[in-house]
């Protein structure tokens, strides 16, 4: 694959850490804003070259950072346009709500041992008093007046621990029209309770809304499961996709008369990956919860299922034991061996991979993935038809400045695993720290953006910069 070097251009630095970037045309507007969410709860709009403050959430979302040095991943993390926002002023967001915290599902560190079955079988009880926070996603609307206002909670999702709650976590299909919502598995590491690949659990999905569709429910309950829902709410979800860790959303590329979608998956301890697919057999959630009642299996012919827990990325999810005396003996185990075999023949495979440790010259060792992207201009030609992605921080973290790594891929035609290539830049970005949080795009993808933090604590105030990636 070809090496790219492209430039940052700087559009807005001093915000806080932007979680989500992309446009949309305001109603009475001739022209697309870009809009950057921040985890705290602000969204910004940029236009005319003056950046203007579209809403603040601050007040609602839940207190961030205080228990755990300032990093956290909660927040401000969804936020979508109507397909038709231009028209009727709709749009969506996803975020943790204040004043939800709680104790947590585990009361220790989890990781789970093949010698021993009760780490393999945990299950999440107690579940209205043992968990961290509560998720929401609601409908808001723009008001003639240009003063967003909301108009309705679609979900309302306990999450048993404060990682893995997905982040760009709202788009919409191009292809249903309807909401997508993506959700990580719930936290912790190695999915304790295995929610990705339970059914009935809301956790580890991705999730269908038909927003068309009125509930008359003006506050859905609080759950953790799609059979806790009411019969209304049920009937307004799909799910496309199970096997999910954590997902930095979905992302739709037109290809003549179809759709190329892209999902990552953020890895464990070993790998990051993306994953590509065209066709799909979404299986509605009233069906899902029928079978669980029969006790029997849906149909999952196209169903996706990207494999996680049984499966990081290509790899079965292995543990490693280290050995004190000799680290080239550490032991490496599969740590869910029943659940790798049985998920290996309905597993997606990735479209690539990138590893935390790779000693090629031409690659990098990653830390987790927080953007994919597919590009469709042809400003910069080298990448027009690729998917670009973000890695938070290139490895080793431990020789500072930080900073994070561009890359990027294409769709095989056979459908094989695919390389990847770095993306290069000379930006300077000085002594400081650069973790590249997020990645967006304009309406048409033919301009990406970039969405860059001096530091991993989202309580490290107006460390926050976009740039527009350019020749």
């Amino acid at each position: 694959m070809k090496k790219v070097k492209i430039r940052l251009q700087p559009i807005v630095s001093k915000i806080n850490l932007p979680t989500v970037l992309k446009t949309a045309m305001l109603p009475g507007d001739s022209t697309e804003s870009l809009f950057i969410a921040t985890q705290v709860g602000e969204i910004f709009y940029i236009g005319n070259g003056a950046i203007r403050t579209f809403l603040d959430i601050r007040s609602r979302i839940i207190k961030l950072g205080a228990s755990r040095g300032g990093y956290d991943e909660r927040g401000l993390l969804g936020l979508a346009f109507h397909p038709q926002f231009y028209y009727n002023g709709l749009f969506y967001l996803h975020y943790s709500v204040a004043e939800t915290q709680g104790p947590g599902a585990l009361s220790k560190h989890f990781s789970p041992n093949p010698c021993d079955p009760a780490t393999l079988n945990l299950k999440w009880i107690n579940r209205e008093t043992q968990y961290d926070h509560i998720d929401t996603v609601e409908e808001w609307i723009v008001q003639s007046n240009r003063q967003p206002q909301k108009r309705r909670t679609l979900l309302n999702v306990r999450r048993p621990f404060f990682n893995h709650n997905g982040v760009n976590s709202l788009n919409f299909s191009p292809e249903t029209g309807k909401l997508v919502l993506t959700t990580g598995d719930g936290g912790a590491g190695y999915d304790p309770f295995n929610l990705s690949q339970n059914n009935m659990e809301i956790a580890g999905k991705i999730i269908e809304i038909d927003i068309v569709k009125n509930t008359f429910i003006d506050n859905p309950p609080v759950v953790t499961r799609f059979d806790e829902l009411p019969v209304s709410i049920q009937e307004t979800l799909t799910v496309i996709a199970k096997g999910v860790r954590n997902i930095p959303g979905i992302q739709f590329q037109r290809f003549y008369n179809q759709y190329i979608k892209y999902v990552g998956n953020v890895g464990q301890d070993l790998v990051e990956s993306i994953f590509t697919f065209v066709y799909y057999k979404p299986i509605p959630v009233t069906q899902l919860v029928q079978t669980a009642l029969r006790n029997t299996e849906p149909d999952q012919e196209g169903f996706i299922n990207f494999g996680w827990r049984g499966w990081e990325g290509a790899f079965p999810t292995s543990i490693i034991t280290s050995c004190s005396g000799n680290p080239d003996l550490d032991e490496k185990t599969i740590a869910y061996y029943d659940e790798a075999v049985k998920t290996s023949v309905r597993r997606l495979p990735p479209l690539t991979s990138y590893y935390h440790e790779d000693p090629r010259p031409d690659k990098f060792g990653g830390t987790s993935l927080t953007g994919v992207q597919p590009y469709l201009g042809n400003a910069i030609p080298n990448l027009t038809g690729s998917v670009v992605f973000t890695d938070l921080a290139r490895r080793p973290e431990s020789q500072p400045p930080v900073r994070g790594v561009l890359a990027y891929t294409r769709v095989r035609i056979d459908g094989k695993l695919n390389d990847f290539s770095v993306i290069e830049t000379d930006y300077n970005f000085g002594p400081q720290s650069a973790y590249y949080v997020s990645l967006g795009t304009n309406l048409d993808q033919t301009r990406l953006y970039l969405g860059v933090n001096g530091s991993m604590k989202v309580t490290d105030f107006n460390q926050g910069s976009v740039f527009e990636i350019v020749t």
